[in-house]
C-alpha cells in the first residue's frame, strides 16, 4: 500500500497555489497530483517524498489533510487492462470506494485505488498483478 496524502480545500482562487507553496516551501517534492472538486470544494490527492510530515505541516497551517493508504497497481496499456483488473476486484468481493489512473511511458498504466478490504494488495499479487512499491511511485515516468 501507498500512503497517499488528502488534503480538503476550499473551492476558492489561489488555494491550490497556496497549498502548493507551503509545501515548496517546505522542501516536499510532489510527484502527482489529483484534483476531484465541486462547487464548493476540492479533494486533492497527491504522491509526495514526505507524505506524514506534509500531512502534519498542513494541519499545522489550518488546512484539512490526512494520509490514505491506496493500492497501485502497474498494468499494460493495452484495450481492456482496466477492465482485467476490476473484473478481478468484482469477482474477489472487493469494492473500490474511488481511483485514478495515468499512463507510466507509452506501454504501462499505473491504475491507484482506494479498496474495501483486507490483504488486497497480497490478493492482487497472488492473482498476478505487479503491485507498485511505496518506493517505486517516486520511480514513475
Amino acid at each position: 500500500m501507498i500512503s497517499q496524502l488528502t488534503v480538503f480545500l476550499q473551492n476558492e482562487k489561489g488555494r491550490l497555489a497556496g497549498l502548493s507553496r507551503i509545501m515548496a516551501d517546505a522542501g516536499i517534492n510532489m510527484h502527482a497530483l489529483f484534483i476531484a472538486d465541486t462547487q464548493e470544494f476540492g479533494i486533492i490527492r497527491i504522491f509526495c517524498d514526505r507524505p506524514e510530515q506534509a500531512c502534519e505541516l498542513l494541519k499545522e497551517q489550518g488546512l484539512r489533510a490526512a494520509l490514505t493508504e491506496v493500492n497501485a497497481v502497474r498494468i499494460s496499456n493495452v484495450p481492456g487492462g482496466l477492465a482485467k483488473l476490476l473484473e478481478f476486484l468484482d469477482q474477489a468481493g472487493l469494492n473500490v470506494e474511488y481511483g485514478y489512473c495515468f499512463l507510466n511511458g507509452k506501454d504501462e498504466a499505473i491504475d491507484v485505488f482506494k479498496i474495501d478490504g483486507e490483504d488486497v494488495d497480497a490478493r492482487l499479487a497472488e492473482a498476478g498483478f505487479d503491485i507498485v512499491e511505496p518506493n517505486e511511485i517516486y520511480e514513475i515516468s
